[in-house]
Formats: C-alpha cells, structure tokens, sequence
C-alpha cells in the first residue's frame, strides 16, 4: 500500500486537459533524462538489422510515408510483429491493434472488423506465414463482403517465435518449426483477392500500389531471409553467442 501526497479522482482525459491549461514549468527535473531517451529512441528507429534482399524497416518507413496518419495496422503474434513496432510510428490512438493474449492469426480478422467499422481508413493486416495460416480462411469473408483490406504476410518458412525460443535455450538446436507453405499470392487469387509476390525491396511499393489500385483484399507475400528472425539480431548471430 501507499499514500500519495496529493490524490486526485480523475479520469485520464480530463486530467490531461486540465494539465494542458496550466503554466508550463521552465526547468522540470526530468528535462534531460526525457531528452536523452529521445536520442535512444531515435537511434533506435534508425539502426537496421535485416539481411537479405528483402529490408524490412525500408518497408515499413515507406509505409509511414505512403499512408496517412489515421491508416489501422493489425497484427497477431510472433516475431515479425517487431518490425512495424520498432519503424512504423502510430500518431493517433487505436491504429494498432493486436493481441494482448499472444495469439496467432488475430491478424487477418481484425483489419476485416477494422476495415467494416471505418470503410475510408486504410487497413493493413500483418502476419508471419505461420500467423497467417491460422486463419487465412477468412479471405474468404474479405472478398464475400468486398472488404479492401491489405495483407502483407512476412515470409521465413518457420514459426519464427518459436524459432527463436529454441535457439536462445537449445544451443541452436530447433525441433519442428520449418514450414511447408503454400504461394501466398496465388491462395489469395484463389478466394478472388489480389496477390503479389516481393522478392526485393524495390518491389515493394509498386506491388502495394496496384493492391489499392485493384479495390479488393490483396494480399502481398514479402519472402524474407530466414536469418532476419528479429529487430535486434540474427539466427546467426545468436549461434555465434551460444
């Protein structure tokens, strides 16, 4: 238990308006502790780790710059949710939605139920191969109900989490996590969306911009080099540490 010095009944939205009515305050304590996790944060937007030809973070700034503020990213679980987390900056409350349970394929059915609830906001929908597979049906309902949603499923050919747990406790040894996957682009034709395939980062934003020019749910599969397992490191830099 505690005791606060001063104990305010508020909600968070009117006490924010009430803070923003008063004198700022010339020299407050945290001044150069705020500014310096500016810099770290900055740095951190900034500083890539993503091998091969496909450059995650050069894809997600493009976004940034492409889509307007108030654009819906979804995402279910795994390690390519880090991505966009770490390079795609959200300027207005309840354009991420994702999970707070870690469970796969949330993805996919949310930017559906997004994309109903606000037709003129862009929606992109962000799923790992394996996050996708999970509930890839549902394109099905996307192209029922003409929903124009955008999925950009991020492709290793492996339960990328997983993975990762693996080589961090097994000493590099992983046990059932390499997938056999179908070609993405070629499913979602089959259900009557829109497919792409990116094998390049200069693909990338003309592939996107015929997916909007189409006016369906397209989807558009990034094949991404195994190793660029996370936003921190490598599968092969972390065999090298075990």
């Amino acid at each position: 238990m505690y005791q606060p010095d001063l104990a305010i009944l508020s909600g968070v939205v009117p006490f924010a308006g009430m803070l923003a009515d008063l004198e700022p305050v010339d020299a407050p304590a945290w001044r150069d502790w705020s500014a310096s996790l500016r810099t770290d944060y900055e740095e951190y937007i900034n500083t890539d780790m993503c091998p091969g030809p496909v450059d995650l973070p050069e894809i997600f700034r493009w976004l940034r710059q492409r889509l307007p503020a108030n654009s819906i990213l979804t995402n279910g679980s795994g390690t390519y949710a880090g991505w966009s987390q770490r390079y795609f900056q959200h300027y207005q409350p309840h354009t991420q939605l994702g999970p707070t349970s870690g469970a796969m394929g949330y993805g996919l059915p949310a930017a559906i139920a997004a994309k109903l609830h606000s037709p003129q906001v862009p929606v992109i929908a962000l799923a790992g191969d394996g996050c996708f597979l999970m509930n890839g049906e549902e394109l099905a309902t996307a192209v029922k109900y003409h929903v124009p949603v955008i999925i950009l499923v991020i492709n290793n050919n492996m339960y990328g989490a997983i993975r990762l747990q693996q080589e961090m406790s097994c000493q590099g040894r992983a046990v059932g996590t390499e997938l056999v996957n179908p070609d993405f682009a070629a499913y979602a034709k089959a259900f009557g969306a829109h497919g792409e395939v990116v094998c390049e980062t200069a693909e990338f934003a003309a592939a996107f911009e015929r997916s909007v020019a189409s006016g369906k749910p397209a989807l558009i599969e990034l094949r991404i080099n195994p190793d660029a397992i996370n936003t921190r490191f490598t599968l092969s830099s972390l065999r090298q540490k075990t």
